[in-house]
């Protein structure tokens, strides 16, 4: 079969391309060698923002643009998206309070129109936000919005799966020609296929494929490591703390399943592989957060951390903490083109893959328009999130108050379907611990892609975190021996 466009990589900006192509009409294969957003898109510090601390950059076109993101997939997604307010101690601060303000107004005023409230500052009635901080002084508030970054990535892949593209993981891309005007690419799983046009959406091996495909790209990729640490709890309350560091960077401190996340760190690797977290990180992230809360905590205190690669475009920046997070897009028209994506944030995917398609269309003679600006990611499609809960829960008490909360963002209106026939607990089938149950695996397995029990535990939801290792090698051993439908 010849397809129009064979996208290599199944992160955000390859989901979001192969939605974006499909929606117009395109035949879309997508190939992964591991799982959705295995790496990178998983790795994320699960913010939909701006980017503050760009402005000291002067990279006012990305924030601004990144802002416009922000609230549009705000309302595409109101399951999966939700605004989050920061606090940001002045305290311990390397940058004068007034520029600090500044950069606030001005970030309000890059965002335009916004649902979001505006910056102010810390007042000495806001107990809640003052009350964990060691020294709790002047400051500031602003707000952008969370997001579950892997989900985010398999709702593209649903939406471009639900109009056409076919969505293959645990499949590599061996090799790749240009021959007779279409590029002939032999896959792992021994099917050789054509397409008209290849995207290159490979994320930290965008230049080892380049070599595999015998290209030469004139843009260059400089890997960043990012790593997170979860501690328990240093604050209640579900907003979060940005916290400014002697070395100027700035470190988040995010309420995250049951305890705080912190992150992220940014240190030049050599390899994508390069993607663990070591000593001198923990440490590091340990600090900041002693730094300013009175909890203090070490590196005994982690009970987890993620770490990913960052394959950000080279600008030939001294620092990695002054890599531009603006991304690239490089098309190599020298006979069946092919675009090779470098850079890009989870916030900006969606546009991200819009231009991507429109680069590509010209070399195909296809025509396209901007098909996702106003669509609803699958399961979004309301308003009020605090609504559709409350109807969740009418309907089926007997998920509980905070398994509904869980499903009703993971899966938002999606939820009607499966759960369909399902009147009681008995009928999710066997439970597995944390809230999981085999209605819900069968969901992730059958319509989202789900191979393992790792898919399942650790991308698909975060339950693994909260399953006791008995429960995860029941589940393991269930997984083993219940077939796929």
């Amino acid at each position: 079969m010849t397809y129009d466009l064979l996208i290599v990589g199944g992160g955000i900006n390859g989901c979001a391309i192969a939605r974006e192509a499909a929606l117009n009409g395109w035949s879309v294969l997508l190939v992964e060698r591991d799982d959705l957003a295995s790496h990178t898109s998983s790795a994320s510090t699960k913010l939909i923002h701006g980017g503050l601390r760009y402005l000291e950059y002067y990279d006012f076109r990305l924030v601004a643009h990144a802002l416009r993101e922000r609230e549009r997939l705000l309302r595409l997604a109101p399951h999966l998206i939700r605004p989050l307010t920061f606090v940001l101690p002045h305290e311990n601060a390397v940058r004068p309070w007034w520029l600090v303000r500044l950069g606030l107004l001005l970030y309000d005023r890059l965002g335009g129109r916004s649902a979001l409230p505006r910056s102010r500052g810390l007042r000495r009635s806001d107990a809640a936000y003052r009350a964990p901080l060691k020294n709790a002084g002047s400051g500031f508030v602003y707000s952008d919005a969370w997001v579950d970054d892997s989900r985010l990535t398999v709702l593209n892949a649903l939406d471009a799966a639900e109009h056409g593209a076919e969505v293959l993981t645990r499949t590599t891309l061996e090799s790749a020609r240009r021959e007779d005007g279409l590029w002939r690419a032999r896959l792992s799983d021994g099917r050789e296929v054509q397409a008209r046009a290849v995207v290159n959406a490979a994320g930290p091996w965008v230049a080892e494929l380049l070599g595999r495909m015998g290209v030469n790209a004139s843009a260059g990729v400089r890997l960043v490591k990012g790593s997170h640490i979860v501690v328990p709890r240093l604050f209640e309350g579900d907003h979060a703390y940005i916290l400014q560091q002697p070395d100027r960077r700035i470190v988040f401190a995010i309420s995250y399943e049951g305890g705080t996340a912190v992150g992220t760190t940014d240190v030049v690797v050599e390899r994508p592989e390069d993607a663990r977290i070591d000593g001198d990180e923990v440490r590091y992230l340990c600090d900041a957060a002693s730094r300013y809360f009175a909890r203090q905590v070490g590196p005994e205190d982690v009970t987890s951390s993620w770490s990913g690669v960052r394959p950000l475009y080279d600008d030939g920046a001294s620092e990695a903490r002054e890599v531009t997070r603006d991304y690239v897009l490089e098309l190599d028209a020298n006979g069946p083109p092919l675009l090779s994506v470098f850079g890009g944030k989870i916030t900006t995917a969606r546009h991200l893959a819009e231009e991507a398609v429109a680069k590509v269309a010209p070399a195909l003679g296809r025509h396209v328009e901007p098909m996702t600006r106003e669509r609803p990611f699958p399961g979004g499609g309301f308003r009020s999130f605090d609504a559709y809960l409350a109807h969740v829960r009418e309907r089926r008490p007997w998920l509980g108050a905070e398994r509904s909360e869980r499903m009703a963002r993971a899966y938002g209106t999606l939820l009607v379907a499966m759960l369909a026939g399902v009147r009681d607990e008995a009928g999710m089938g066997e439970a597995f611990g944390a809230g999981l149950t085999e209605r819900e695996v069968r969901w992730m397995r059958d319509r989202e892609w789900a191979r393992t029990p790792e898919d399942v535990l650790e991308r698909r939801s975060k339950l693994g975190l909260h399953m006791t290792a008995a429960e995860r090698v029941r589940f393991e051993a269930w997984w083993a021996a219940s077939p796929a439908a």
